[in-house]
Order: C-alpha cells, then structure tokens, then sequence
C-alpha cells in the first residue's frame, strides 16, 4: 500500500469542504428541514458548530456512497432519519 500523496490529501481536503459547504447551505435554507432541527439539537447539548458539521457531513458522506454504490437516488428519508439520529453515527460499512 503505497503512501498518501499530496494530490490525495487535496483531493480529501476538498471533498471535505464541498460537504461542510452543503451542509452550511442546507441549515442556511432549512432543506432538508433536519438538518437546522439537527444543528440546534446539536448545539443545545453543547457541541460545537466544527464538530456539528464534521458529523453532518459525514451523514452526507455516507449517503452519496451508498447512492453511488448502489446506482440509486438520493435517498432524502433515510438520510433525514440519520440527521436526526445525531451524535450516532450510521454503522461502518463493510
């Protein structure tokens, strides 16, 4: 297994800031209405706005692979359910 190259931690570094950007748009507008139900929830219980987002995004994340795995639509339901599952994270695929 070869080391991480520059071009891949670029890679990372955008995919990561093209989700924490879609996650701030989709709280900013209230579409999907979890994800600003989710970040004040979050918040309440004393998370921080880095630290919301991260875990958001990574509920996104999940969601676009398992689309793109599995050749399907986005699938708003489940990935609303998951927002609002927050702080549990969806399992670990395998």
């Amino acid at each position: 297994m070869s080391e991480p190259t520059e071009i891949d931690n670029d890679d990372e570094a955008f995919a990561e800031s093209t989700l924490i950007e879609a996650i701030e748009n989709q709280i900013e507008t209230e579409n999907p209405p979890a994800a600003k139900a989710t970040f004040n929830k979050l918040t309440l219980v004393g998370y921080e706005r880095e630290d919301i987002l991260n875990l958001m995004a990574h509920v996104l994340a999940y969601e676009i692979d398992a689309m793109l795995d599995d050749d399907r639509a986005f699938n708003t339901e489940w990935y609303e359910t998951a927002l609002r599952a927050l702080p549990e994270l969806p399992p670990e695929k395998d």
